[in-house]
């Protein structure tokens, strides 16, 4: 499973919206590659923030 699909499942298990280094931690991954991760995901319209260093999945 790479870094984009732990931060996916992440978010669902969690079912609220969570802050970078609350993923990494979750999630096992570096908060770098979280942070890369949730860019790619946000481009690809998979993730968005509600408020300001928080992201959930897109509905």
């Amino acid at each position: 499973m790479d870094a984009n699909e732990k931060v996916i499942q992440t978010l669902k298990s969690a079912g609220k919206p969570m802050k970078t280094g609350e993923i990494a931690e979750a999630s096992g991954v570096e908060k770098k590659e979280v942070e890369k991760a949730i860019k790619k995901l946000i481009a690809e319209g998979k993730l968005h923030s509600p408020k300001r260093c928080f992201y959930d999945i897109k509905k």
